[in-house]
């Protein structure tokens, strides 16, 4: 495989990166910066300078590849829609064009479970599932679009597919535990009506397999869930993941319907009025982890031979020793 990768300096990407390299197949990887460079470097990439919006030099680094991962995405749980819109809607259009031009034969997409986000309940989600028509959160809303411009270009000259996983953690983690770890020392962490509710996850190396095998296997115009297996209470799985870390949550809680009073709010008030800065609670963030979300990975599994070969206990021995 001669890959492109887009987002390679991230927490995904360099995870791909050393993974490609590992099989004696380095691959070429979008960086803005030389910060960016460095860490595609750093993990057995190439670095390809240039920026997601940028078709051309896209098409030119891409020029050789038969695969493109696009891992780039504007991950967070609030801010204004039009950072979301330009970053996961018209950057994946740009990459879209890109590897097209430049004769690209599959593409793989990162996408995650946020896009089925619209309010209701998220228990045992599996593909069938549609993409809702309101989205509740410009994350969502934008990522679904992403997801749906990718499985549409599929073609008989041209294969995309998309993959779901859900919780992303592991080493090198830069979204996930530091916001866990900052809400305990900052005295904001509650868990949402205790946090005994299910939720499925997935460690970055079982979702560096799953894109791997995507990339091989995984049917046109077709998306799928990857975890870890079996779902895990969340507050059991986010205490266990906190300690590797040194740091215990405890026990303080918010009753679920104040937080849905404090994220309708806030949602309200930051959009209206453009606040800078983190609001307290946003819709997005209560529906993602304030409730049951667990996904079905059974698709992967049987069509990929998907298997999530790092378990959450051996993954988290490893995250422990690597803190140490």
């Amino acid at each position: 495989m001669r890959a492109f990768v887009t987002g390679g300096s991230g927490f995904v990407g360099r995870h791909l990166l050393a993974a490609l390299a590992k099989r004696g197949e380095p691959a070429r990887a979008l960086a803005r910066s030389p910060q960016a460079a460095e860490a595609v470097r750093g993990a057995g990439g190439e670095a390809w300078e240039g920026t997601l919006n940028d078709v051309e030099r896209l098409r030119v680094g891409m020029e050789g590849c038969d695969t493109v991962f696009h891992a780039a995405a504007h991950v967070k749980l609030s801010g204004p829609r039009a950072e979301f819109y330009e970053a996961n809607v018209r950057g994946t259009e740009a990459v879209l064009e890109a590897a097209r031009a430049a004769g690209v034969k599959r593409l793989v997409h990162v996408s995650t479970e946020a896009v089925l986000v619209d309010g209701g309940p998220m228990a045992n989600l599996n593909e069938t599932h549609p993409l809702p028509t309101r989205p509740v959160g410009p994350y969502p809303s934008t990522k679904g679009e992403a997801e749906r411009l990718v499985l549409r270009a599929n073609g008989p000259d041209f294969t995309t597919v998309a993959v779901r996983p859900r919780m992303v953690w592991g080493p090198g983690d830069t979204v996930l535990l530091p916001s866990l770890v900052a809400a305990v020392k900052s005295g904001r962490l509650r868990w949402i009506g205790g946090g005994h509710y299910l939720t499925s996850t997935c460690h970055v190396t079982n979702l560096v397999e799953g894109l791997l095998l995507a990339a091989e296997k995984g049917q046109g115009g077709q998306a799928y869930f990857l975890t870890d297996g079996a779902p895990v209470e969340f507050r059991t799985f986010i205490t266990a993941l906190l300690k590797t870390q040194g740091v215990t949550p405890g026990d303080k809680t918010l009753p679920t319907a104040l937080a849905a009073a404090v994220a309708v709010v806030s949602d309200v008030v930051w959009d209206v009025l453009g606040l800078k800065g983190t609001p307290p609670l946003t819709r997005t963030e209560l529906l993602l982890a304030g409730q049951e979300v667990t996904v079905n990975d059974e698709k992967a599994r049987l069509e990929l031979g998907y298997t999530g070969s790092v378990s959450r206990e051996e993954g988290l021995r490893s995250l422990a020793a690597h803190a140490d």
